[in-house]
């Protein structure tokens, strides 16, 4: 009997239940090797970071988006695009100063906890740190230099989960061009 036509197989939700859970794995792995919470989220960040990198080729092709011209349009682009891309949810952005250069990230839902219980009390580990580096290093692989940091967790107990991201300058393009 054939699939009906209109039909997908759902590879998209396998594949991030997968990766939710052995993320959770890792994650609690990472516990284990690492006597200090800081270290774990160092470490997840820079795993992310190294994620980032090479995702955002991928991202860029897939997603055929424009070049941005603000801070504003680019936050935008990572929660409607790419994290429904990846993750299948689309946060909330705020701008959270006058220069518009801070913008916070709020996840109404986060996959990447579906299976996990709050945190001990008093825990500084930050989960899903690997978030904060998947968008840095993205970010930095189109000259963007940017700090991005867990500002809520619900897993500590906060009301929502907030991503925040600032963006610190702009990267000179003029060392990347070619010399003629």
């Amino acid at each position: 009997m054939s699939h009906p036509a209109h039909r997908r197989p759902e590879y998209h939700k396998i594949n991030k239940d997968l990766f939710v859970l052995t993320y959770g794995a890792l994650v609690a792995q990472l516990c284990k090797d690492y006597e200090k919470d800081e270290d774990v989220n160092q470490y997840l960040d820079k795993m992310g970071y190294g994620i980032g990198t090479r995702l955002v080729e991928d991202f860029l092709a897939r997603s055929c988006v424009g070049r941005c011209h603000s801070y504003s349009e680019i936050t935008d682009i990572i929660a409607q695009v790419a994290f429904k891309m990846y993750l299948g949810i689309t946060p909330s952005v705020t701008c959270n100063n006058s220069s518009r250069n801070e913008f916070s990230l709020i996840l109404d839902k986060n996959p990447l906890v579906e299976f996990v219980e709050e945190l001990p009390a008093g825990s500084s580990l930050c989960y899903c740190n690997l978030l904060c580096g998947i968008i840095r290093g993205a970010l930095e692989m189109v000259h963007l230099a940017a700090d991005v940091t867990f500002l809520q967790d619900r897993l500590k107990g906060d009301s929502v989960t907030e991503i925040g991201i600032t963006f610190l300058k702009k990267r000179d393009e003029k060392k990347y061009r070619w010399k003629k």
